[in-house]
Protein backbone atom coordinates (compact mmCIF):
# COMPACT_ATOMS: atom_id res chain seq x y z
CA UNK A 1 0.00 0.00 0.00
CA UNK A 2 1.17 3.70 -0.83
CA UNK A 3 1.83 6.37 1.76
CA UNK A 4 -0.35 9.54 1.04
CA UNK A 5 -0.25 12.35 3.01
CA UNK A 6 -3.19 15.43 3.31
CA UNK A 7 -2.73 18.60 4.68
CA UNK A 8 -5.58 21.09 5.66
CA UNK A 9 -8.33 21.97 8.50
CA UNK A 10 -10.53 19.62 10.30
CA UNK A 11 -13.24 20.89 11.84
CA UNK A 12 -16.09 20.33 14.66
CA UNK A 13 -18.86 20.26 12.87
CA UNK A 14 -22.62 20.55 14.36
CA UNK A 15 -25.12 19.67 12.56
CA UNK A 16 -29.17 20.07 13.33
CA UNK A 17 -30.46 16.50 13.78
CA UNK A 18 -32.53 15.22 10.83
CA UNK A 19 -33.90 17.86 8.36
CA UNK A 20 -34.41 20.50 10.72
CA UNK A 21 -33.96 24.35 10.41
CA UNK A 22 -31.40 26.09 12.36
CA UNK A 23 -34.40 27.65 14.13
CA UNK A 24 -36.28 24.62 15.31
CA UNK A 25 -32.83 23.06 16.51
CA UNK A 26 -32.76 22.31 20.32
CA UNK A 27 -29.23 20.22 19.77
CA UNK A 28 -26.86 19.44 17.39
CA UNK A 29 -25.33 16.47 16.34
CA UNK A 30 -21.48 16.23 16.80
CA UNK A 31 -18.94 14.91 13.85
CA UNK A 32 -15.49 16.10 12.69
CA UNK A 33 -14.30 16.35 9.06
CA UNK A 34 -13.07 18.65 6.91
CA UNK A 35 -11.61 17.96 2.91
CA UNK A 36 -8.41 17.08 3.05
CA UNK A 37 -8.95 14.65 6.33
CA UNK A 38 -11.86 12.99 4.64
CA UNK A 39 -9.90 12.22 1.84
CA UNK A 40 -7.23 10.47 4.39
CA UNK A 41 -9.89 8.75 6.23
CA UNK A 42 -11.28 7.30 2.28
CA UNK A 43 -7.48 6.19 1.79
CA UNK A 44 -7.26 4.48 5.16
CA UNK A 45 -10.17 2.29 4.80
CA UNK A 46 -8.77 1.07 1.53
CA UNK A 47 -5.75 -0.02 3.05
CA UNK A 48 -3.43 2.68 2.61
CA UNK A 49 -1.06 4.54 4.87
CA UNK A 50 -2.79 8.01 5.30
CA UNK A 51 -1.35 10.97 6.80
CA UNK A 52 -3.05 13.75 7.94
CA UNK A 53 -1.27 17.07 8.80
CA UNK A 54 -2.62 20.08 10.43
CA UNK A 55 -2.73 22.40 13.80
CA UNK A 56 -4.81 21.78 16.94
CA UNK A 57 -5.77 23.54 19.61
CA UNK A 58 -4.08 21.66 22.59
CA UNK A 59 -7.34 21.36 24.58
CA UNK A 60 -10.45 18.54 24.29
CA UNK A 61 -12.01 19.34 21.45
CA UNK A 62 -8.61 19.18 19.62
CA UNK A 63 -8.23 15.82 21.15
CA UNK A 64 -11.59 14.70 19.83
CA UNK A 65 -10.83 15.73 16.32
CA UNK A 66 -7.80 13.42 16.89
CA UNK A 67 -9.26 10.76 17.90
CA UNK A 68 -11.68 10.83 15.28
CA UNK A 69 -8.96 10.34 12.91
CA UNK A 70 -7.32 7.80 14.75
CA UNK A 71 -10.50 5.93 15.02
CA UNK A 72 -10.29 4.65 10.82
CA UNK A 73 -6.84 4.28 11.55
CA UNK A 74 -5.23 7.83 9.97
CA UNK A 75 -1.75 8.29 11.01
CA UNK A 76 -1.93 11.30 13.26
CA UNK A 77 1.58 11.76 14.13
CA UNK A 78 2.51 14.88 12.14
CA UNK A 79 -0.48 16.99 13.42
CA UNK A 80 0.95 19.76 15.83
CA UNK A 81 -0.70 21.12 19.02
CA UNK A 82 -1.23 25.04 19.54
CA UNK A 83 -3.31 27.72 18.69
CA UNK A 84 -6.29 29.21 20.36
CA UNK A 85 -9.46 26.99 18.78
CA UNK A 86 -10.75 24.31 16.52
CA UNK A 87 -12.58 25.63 13.33
CA UNK A 88 -16.46 25.23 13.67
CA UNK A 89 -19.21 24.69 10.94
CA UNK A 90 -22.94 24.71 11.50
CA UNK A 91 -24.94 22.64 9.25
CA UNK A 92 -28.68 22.46 8.06
CA UNK A 93 -29.40 19.45 5.99
CA UNK A 94 -31.78 20.44 3.11
CA UNK A 95 -34.39 18.39 1.49
CA UNK A 96 -36.05 18.20 -1.92
CA UNK A 97 -36.17 22.13 -3.09
CA UNK A 98 -34.80 23.44 0.20
CA UNK A 99 -30.56 24.02 -0.02
CA UNK A 100 -28.64 22.61 2.87
CA UNK A 101 -26.76 25.97 4.36
CA UNK A 102 -23.46 25.43 6.10
CA UNK A 103 -22.24 28.83 8.83
CA UNK A 104 -18.44 28.89 9.30
CA UNK A 105 -17.36 29.79 12.81
CA UNK A 106 -13.27 29.08 11.41
CA UNK A 107 -11.39 32.61 11.95
CA UNK A 108 -8.35 32.34 14.43
CA UNK A 109 -8.51 28.74 14.15
CA UNK A 110 -5.46 26.81 14.60
CA UNK A 111 -4.26 25.91 11.16
CA UNK A 112 -5.34 29.19 9.59
CA UNK A 113 -2.26 30.81 12.16
CA UNK A 114 -0.01 27.85 11.97
CA UNK A 115 3.13 28.33 10.04
CA UNK A 116 5.94 25.76 8.18
CA UNK A 117 7.89 26.14 11.72
CA UNK A 118 4.97 23.88 13.23
CA UNK A 119 5.90 21.52 10.86
CA UNK A 120 8.65 19.03 10.01
CA UNK A 121 8.41 18.15 6.13
CA UNK A 122 11.03 16.62 5.63
CA UNK A 123 9.93 13.83 7.63
CA UNK A 124 6.45 13.52 6.84
CA UNK A 125 6.88 13.49 3.06
CA UNK A 126 9.95 10.88 3.89
CA UNK A 127 8.66 7.79 1.72
CA UNK A 128 5.54 9.20 0.86
CA UNK A 129 4.14 8.43 -3.05
CA UNK A 130 1.25 11.31 -2.80
CA UNK A 131 0.52 14.56 -1.70
CA UNK A 132 -3.39 16.25 -1.59
CA UNK A 133 -4.77 18.93 -0.72
CA UNK A 134 -7.21 21.80 -1.74
CA UNK A 135 -8.40 24.91 -2.18
CA UNK A 136 -10.28 25.78 1.28
CA UNK A 137 -6.37 25.16 2.90
CA UNK A 138 -5.19 28.57 1.17
CA UNK A 139 -7.95 30.17 1.79
CA UNK A 140 -8.30 30.34 5.21
CA UNK A 141 -5.80 33.18 5.45
CA UNK A 142 -2.31 34.53 3.27
CA UNK A 143 -0.38 32.57 6.10
CA UNK A 144 -2.09 28.85 5.11
CA UNK A 145 -1.14 29.86 1.70
CA UNK A 146 2.08 30.52 2.53
CA UNK A 147 1.75 26.88 4.16
CA UNK A 148 0.50 25.42 1.75
CA UNK A 149 2.98 26.41 -1.08
CA UNK A 150 6.00 25.42 1.55
CA UNK A 151 4.39 21.99 1.81
CA UNK A 152 3.77 21.63 -2.34
CA UNK A 153 7.64 22.68 -2.98
CA UNK A 154 8.90 19.84 0.31
CA UNK A 155 6.73 17.64 -1.48
CA UNK A 156 7.94 18.22 -5.30
CA UNK A 157 11.18 18.16 -4.17
CA UNK A 158 10.85 14.88 -2.96
CA UNK A 159 9.49 14.00 -6.66
CA UNK A 160 6.29 13.03 -5.13
CA UNK A 161 2.82 13.47 -7.35
CA UNK A 162 0.64 16.34 -5.78
CA UNK A 163 -2.97 16.40 -6.68
CA UNK A 164 -5.67 19.43 -5.56
CA UNK A 165 -8.85 19.99 -4.86
CA UNK A 166 -9.90 23.23 -6.06
CA UNK A 167 -12.65 23.14 -3.59
CA UNK A 168 -13.94 27.09 -4.25
CA UNK A 169 -15.50 28.24 -1.14
CA UNK A 170 -16.88 31.99 -1.65
CA UNK A 171 -17.47 32.14 2.06
CA UNK A 172 -13.78 32.34 2.85
CA UNK A 173 -12.67 34.31 -0.37
CA UNK A 174 -13.47 36.22 -3.30
CA UNK A 175 -12.86 34.46 -6.96
CA UNK A 176 -10.17 37.52 -7.68
CA UNK A 177 -8.10 36.03 -4.84
CA UNK A 178 -8.50 32.73 -5.59
CA UNK A 179 -7.50 32.86 -8.67
CA UNK A 180 -4.03 35.41 -7.81
CA UNK A 181 -3.41 32.23 -5.76
CA UNK A 182 -4.26 29.48 -6.62
CA UNK A 183 -2.80 29.88 -10.44
CA UNK A 184 0.43 30.44 -8.50
CA UNK A 185 0.35 27.16 -6.85
CA UNK A 186 -0.52 25.05 -10.02
CA UNK A 187 2.89 25.12 -10.92
CA UNK A 188 2.92 21.74 -8.06
CA UNK A 189 0.25 20.16 -9.28
CA UNK A 190 0.01 16.92 -11.18
CA UNK A 191 -3.79 15.91 -11.22
CA UNK A 192 -6.35 18.74 -10.80
CA UNK A 193 -9.55 18.15 -9.39
CA UNK A 194 -12.69 20.24 -9.45
CA UNK A 195 -16.31 21.22 -10.65
CA UNK A 196 -17.88 23.78 -13.06
CA UNK A 197 -17.44 26.34 -10.25
CA UNK A 198 -14.06 25.81 -9.24
CA UNK A 199 -12.43 25.75 -12.80
CA UNK A 200 -14.25 29.05 -13.10
CA UNK A 201 -14.05 31.02 -10.35
CA UNK A 202 -10.41 29.50 -9.23
CA UNK A 203 -8.49 29.00 -12.75
CA UNK A 204 -10.92 31.25 -14.60
CA UNK A 205 -12.01 28.42 -17.29
CA UNK A 206 -15.71 28.22 -17.92
CA UNK A 207 -17.37 25.16 -19.71
CA UNK A 208 -19.58 26.01 -22.36
CA UNK A 209 -23.35 25.31 -22.57
CA UNK A 210 -23.40 23.73 -19.27
CA UNK A 211 -26.16 24.64 -16.79
CA UNK A 212 -26.12 22.53 -13.56
CA UNK A 213 -29.05 24.10 -11.88
CA UNK A 214 -31.12 22.79 -15.18
CA UNK A 215 -29.62 19.37 -15.75
CA UNK A 216 -27.84 20.33 -18.72
CA UNK A 217 -24.35 18.98 -19.29
CA UNK A 218 -22.36 19.72 -22.63
CA UNK A 219 -19.51 17.60 -22.26
CA UNK A 220 -17.65 19.52 -25.15
CA UNK A 221 -17.34 22.17 -23.24
CA UNK A 222 -15.16 20.36 -20.66
CA UNK A 223 -12.98 18.72 -22.99
CA UNK A 224 -12.28 22.52 -24.46
CA UNK A 225 -11.24 23.63 -20.97
CA UNK A 226 -9.73 20.46 -19.61
CA UNK A 227 -7.15 21.16 -22.66
CA UNK A 228 -6.95 24.81 -22.56
CA UNK A 229 -6.00 23.84 -18.32
CA UNK A 230 -3.16 21.09 -19.49
CA UNK A 231 -1.70 23.05 -22.12
CA UNK A 232 -0.90 26.27 -19.19
CA UNK A 233 -0.53 23.96 -16.62
CA UNK A 234 0.76 21.06 -17.44
CA UNK A 235 -1.36 18.60 -15.50
CA UNK A 236 -1.24 15.34 -16.28
CA UNK A 237 -4.79 14.59 -15.68
CA UNK A 238 -7.69 17.06 -15.23
CA UNK A 239 -10.50 15.88 -13.60
CA UNK A 240 -14.42 17.01 -12.97
CA UNK A 241 -17.08 15.74 -11.03
CA UNK A 242 -20.72 16.67 -12.62
CA UNK A 243 -23.73 16.98 -10.20
CA UNK A 244 -27.04 17.66 -11.61
CA UNK A 245 -28.77 19.10 -9.26
CA UNK A 246 -32.32 18.07 -9.27
CA UNK A 247 -33.03 19.23 -5.86
CA UNK A 248 -31.26 19.26 -2.51
CA UNK A 249 -32.62 15.21 -2.00
CA UNK A 250 -32.00 14.03 -5.91
CA UNK A 251 -28.53 14.35 -7.85
CA UNK A 252 -26.99 12.76 -10.78
CA UNK A 253 -23.60 12.11 -10.47
CA UNK A 254 -21.16 11.36 -12.73
CA UNK A 255 -17.58 12.46 -14.10
CA UNK A 256 -15.11 12.73 -16.21
CA UNK A 257 -11.03 13.11 -17.39
CA UNK A 258 -8.72 13.86 -19.65
CA UNK A 259 -5.24 13.31 -20.38
CA UNK A 260 -4.53 15.48 -22.87
CA UNK A 261 -5.34 12.85 -25.28
CA UNK A 262 -8.23 10.70 -24.32
CA UNK A 263 -11.79 12.20 -22.68
CA UNK A 264 -13.86 9.93 -20.55
CA UNK A 265 -17.24 10.24 -18.68
CA UNK A 266 -18.28 7.94 -16.97
CA UNK A 267 -21.41 6.00 -15.62
CA UNK A 268 -23.86 8.16 -13.86
CA UNK A 269 -25.36 7.88 -11.06
CA UNK A 270 -28.82 8.57 -9.89
CA UNK A 271 -28.31 9.49 -6.23
CA UNK A 272 -31.00 9.76 -2.97
CA UNK A 273 -29.41 11.94 -0.51
CA UNK A 274 -28.91 11.23 3.12
CA UNK A 275 -25.57 13.44 3.58
CA UNK A 276 -23.55 15.20 0.16
CA UNK A 277 -21.10 16.55 2.86
CA UNK A 278 -17.50 15.62 2.18
CA UNK A 279 -19.67 14.12 -1.27
CA UNK A 280 -16.27 15.41 -3.67
CA UNK A 281 -13.63 14.65 -1.06
CA UNK A 282 -14.65 10.88 -1.26
CA UNK A 283 -14.37 11.51 -5.10
CA UNK A 284 -11.14 12.76 -5.12
CA UNK A 285 -9.99 10.05 -2.31
CA UNK A 286 -11.40 6.96 -4.69
CA UNK A 287 -9.73 8.45 -7.87
CA UNK A 288 -6.54 9.06 -5.97
CA UNK A 289 -6.80 5.11 -4.77
CA UNK A 290 -7.65 4.30 -8.26
CA UNK A 291 -4.80 5.37 -9.66
CA UNK A 292 -2.50 4.82 -6.94
CA UNK A 293 -3.40 1.15 -7.53
CA UNK A 294 -2.19 1.22 -11.37
CA UNK A 295 -5.92 1.00 -12.31
CA UNK A 296 -5.73 2.73 -15.89
CA UNK A 297 -7.51 6.30 -15.99
CA UNK A 298 -10.75 5.16 -16.85
CA UNK A 299 -11.29 2.58 -13.77
CA UNK A 300 -9.69 4.97 -11.92
CA UNK A 301 -13.00 7.71 -12.78
CA UNK A 302 -15.33 4.81 -12.16
CA UNK A 303 -13.79 3.50 -8.63
CA UNK A 304 -14.17 7.33 -7.49
CA UNK A 305 -17.94 8.14 -8.58
CA UNK A 306 -18.99 4.70 -7.16
CA UNK A 307 -17.59 5.75 -3.83
CA UNK A 308 -18.59 8.76 -3.94
CA UNK A 309 -22.22 7.83 -5.01
CA UNK A 310 -21.85 5.55 -1.74
CA UNK A 311 -20.71 8.48 0.79
CA UNK A 312 -24.28 10.66 -0.60
CA UNK A 313 -25.98 7.71 1.76
CA UNK A 314 -23.97 8.21 4.77
CA UNK A 315 -24.20 10.50 7.46
CA UNK A 316 -21.06 12.69 8.43
CA UNK A 317 -18.08 13.74 6.87
CA UNK A 318 -16.27 10.78 6.37
CA UNK A 319 -17.06 8.02 3.54
CA UNK A 320 -16.84 4.96 5.45
CA UNK A 321 -17.22 2.50 2.23
CA UNK A 322 -14.66 -0.76 2.27
CA UNK A 323 -13.33 -1.45 -1.36
CA UNK A 324 -15.53 -4.21 -1.80
CA UNK A 325 -18.45 -1.71 -1.00
CA UNK A 326 -17.21 0.19 -3.81
CA UNK A 327 -16.12 -2.84 -6.07
CA UNK A 328 -19.04 -4.47 -5.92
CA UNK A 329 -21.22 -1.10 -6.99
CA UNK A 330 -18.83 -0.67 -9.89
CA UNK A 331 -19.82 -4.42 -11.01
CA UNK A 332 -23.18 -3.07 -11.38
CA UNK A 333 -25.03 -3.95 -8.11
CA UNK A 334 -27.02 -0.95 -7.44
CA UNK A 335 -29.96 -2.25 -5.79
CA UNK A 336 -29.09 -1.65 -2.50
CA UNK A 337 -30.97 -5.38 -1.22
CA UNK A 338 -29.81 -6.74 2.12
CA UNK A 339 -26.54 -8.01 2.25
CA UNK A 340 -27.67 -11.56 4.36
Amino acid sequence: MAKIVTMGEIMLRLSTPGYEKFIQADSFDVNYGGGEANVAVSLANYGHEAHFVTKVPKNPIGDCAIASLRKYNVNTNFIAKGGERLGIYYLETGASMRASNVVYDRAHSSIAEATAADFDFDAIFDGADWFHFTGITPALSDGAAELTEAALKAAKAKGITVSVDLNFRKKLWTSEKAQKVMTNLMQYVDVCIGNEEDAEKVLGFKPSGTDVTSGELELAGYQDIFKQMIDKFGFKYVVSSLRESYSASDNGWSACIYDGKEFYHSRKYNVRIVDRVGGGDSFAAGLICGLIDGKNMKDALEFGVAASALKHTIPGDYNLVTRADVETLVGGDASGRVQR
